[in-house]
């Protein structure tokens, strides 16, 4: 059985026929599928959705990580500072310590001796007597204050 086809060619059987036949078939279906997916706009929107959760999350855990990396960084670099201040405030409190026992050894240099032993008898006095000490200071601090107070009030009227 010869048919030709629009070609010109002829089919030599019916085998060649079927088989083309089945594939013209797969063909369209695969298009009526693909227009299928393209047609439906709800699947498209759920599949647009999705990659987008899936890049916000990947993006999420990106800035997470940049985060703890920054918090690392920041707590370096505190730790750092902190023990450079320490070692300068060493330096420093050393340095004032060496500076005033300068200054008090060039005081007791230039202050005469029946100075230097009345101000050893007034520290004496002061130390033993602490109590009425810092009662008449913190009297004098109070007579002090209160008297602000008035005087401020005075100056208001």
């Amino acid at each position: 059985m010869n048919h030709r086809t629009q070609d010109g060619r002829t089919a030599n059987d019916l085998g060649e026929l079927r088989e083309q036949a089945e594939h013209t078939r797969d063909e369209l279906g695969r298009t009526v599928e693909a227009l299928a997916a393209k047609a439906d706009v709800k699947a498209q929107a759920e599949e647009k959705a999705a990659a987008a959760r899936e890049k916000a999350a990947v993006a999420a855990e990106r800035a997470k990580e940049k985060a703890v990396v920054a918090a690392d960084l920041v707590k370096e670099k505190t730790a750092i500072a902190t023990e450079q201040a320490k070692e300068k405030a060493a330096v420093a409190t050393g340095q004032v310590k060496e500076k005033a026992a300068a200054a008090t050894d060039l005081v007791k240099e230039k202050t005469p001796d029946p100075v230097l032993e009345k101000a050893e008898v007034v520290a004496q006095k002061a130390k033993a007597n602490m109590a009425p000490l810092v009662a008449g200071a913190a009297a004098l601090a109070g007579f002090l204050l209160v008297r602000r107070i008035v005087r401020g009030r005075r100056g208001r009227r």
